[in-house]
């Protein structure tokens, strides 16, 4: 299983970005999806996922902000960011869960400029 992700970027704060991330070879349904992050000097952290068909979770700090989304057909997982701050910046990583075996892609950089 391979993930590609894209649409990083240099915004500033207040602005928007759509990461998206599409997952090739052996994708079985019933799967994960979603999106951490690592901030320099901090520990990765999970930004969203989807369970299953489309029940989203997020975490505390993204929520009413970050909107996680997936298209089945294409095995891709995207993020909408809006209202972001500079606290967002991070490289953000998506990955999917697979029968208890996790995949991730290559990461992507977000920076937010105040």
């Amino acid at each position: 299983v391979q993930l590609q992700a894209s649409g990083g970027g240099l915004v500033q704060a207040g602005g928007s970005l759509k990461l998206s991330c599409a997952a090739s070879g052996s994708i079985v349904s019933h799967n994960i999806m979603g999106w951490y992050r690592q901030a320099p000097g901090k520990r990765r952290e999970l930004v969203a996922r989807i369970v299953g068909e489309n029940t989203p979770n997020y975490a505390d700090s993204v929520k009413g902000r970050f909107t996680v989304s997936r298209d089945n057909a294409k095995n891709a997982v995207y993020l909408q960011m809006n209202s972001l701050k500079p606290d967002d910046t991070a490289v953000y990583y998506c990955y999917i869960l697979i029968q208890g075996t996790s995949y991730w892609g290559q990461g992507t950089l977000v920076t937010v400029s105040s």
